[in-house]
């Protein structure tokens, strides 16, 4: 698969997540070969107004997967500076507008999914971000709003005639947020609507979904949010069922706890023993259905320190 210049050496891809696709875990999902990873998206404004979280966001210190890195905002001039900026000073392979997200305090302000109401405004940040840019730029959007205004192939237009090189679209409305089922028959018609290449987002948690979505919508790629929670192999697991439609066996005991090790390990090392409090949400994740998670993962939500959190998970595990 293919985006602008950029090669992808498959076509499975990390969604954009705020508070869990940071650079550790972006890592980690390395390991099992997704083909494109996306950073926790940025505001286009704290970018030109110099916010120090949002440097830190676009850390991609050793990072050997194409990364994509994602911004939103509904002011052009500053959509246009943020994308200069990031062209200028930060190792990114592709550049993407979030149109999609349907957080209150994004949308209040119009931007993300707002902009699914407004197909001017939103054709003017494209075209502000593709004439700043010297990376290739993407959008992911939502189908609409509502089911009452389903706008996903007329802003894929848009977007295609002002330069873009790829779609994502996740399958849902904004009123909807994440719940009911993905409508991709409205994927279907972005793909059939454009020629440039459309990615597939929404309710992809295993390998039958993931090659569901392929085969019904005729999508280029395929990205995979909510499915990732503590489940990186997700890209390993379906790569090789698309190659070869043999189910790898489940993921050992052993086998997660190497992982959450190393991702503990990792998101200390780049961050600091800050870093333990944010994790309590992956371990909550790696750890869910196994024998007495619920107790284990209030006793890890009391924990500060990287060394008492590592002896905890160990001693967890030998009692499964």
């Amino acid at each position: 698969m293919k985006i602008g210049n950029i090669e992808l050496k498959n076509n499975l891809i990390l969604a954009p997540m705020a508070g869990v696709t940071d650079l550790p875990f972006r890592r980690i999902c390395e390991e099992f070969k997704p083909g494109l990873v996306y950073t926790e998206m940025i505001s286009s404004k704290g970018l030109y107004y110099n916010d120090h979280k949002t440097g830190r966001i676009l850390n991609t210190t050793g990072e050997n997967v194409p990364v994509s890195c994602q911004i939103f905002g509904s002011d052009p001039e500053t959509m246009a500076f943020a994308a200069k900026h990031l062209n200028e000073k930060y190792k990114i392979d592709i550049l993407d507008i979030n149109m999609g997200c349907p957080v209150p305090k994004v949308v209040k302000n119009g931007d993300g999914s707002r902009l699914l109401q407004d197909l001017d405004k939103a054709e003017e940040v494209i075209k502000a971000v593709v004439e700043n840019s010297k990376v290739p730029v993407t959008v992911k959007m939502r189908i609409g709003w509502d089911k009452e205004h389903i706008v996903a192939s007329q802003l894929a237009k848009i977007a295609q005639e002002a330069g873009v090189s790829a779609i994502a679209v996740h399958g849902r409305t904004r009123s909807e947020y994440y719940g009911g089922e993905a409508n991709l028959d409205e994927i279907k018609k972005v793909k059939e609507a454009v020629n440039i290449p459309v990615i597939g987002n929404g309710d992809i948690v295993d390998e039958k979904s993931a090659k569901h979505m392929i085969e019904y919508t005729g999508v280029d790629g395929i990205m995979i949010g909510r499915g990732v929670f503590g489940n990186p192999w997700i890209f390993e697991r379906i790569n090789h069922y698309l190659k070869t439609g043999e189910i790898l066996p489940p993921v050992t005991n052993s086998e997660k706890l190497r992982i959450i090790k190393k991702h503990i390990e990792l998101a200390v090392e780049i961050k600091g023993e800050v870093a333990i409090k944010e994790l309590r949400k992956h371990i909550a994740w790696y750890t869910k259905n196994l024998k007495n998670s619920s107790e284990f993962r209030n006793k890890i939500n009391k924990i500060e320190s990287k060394d008492e959190v590592l002896e905890m998970i160990d001693e967890y595990f030998k009692k499964l």
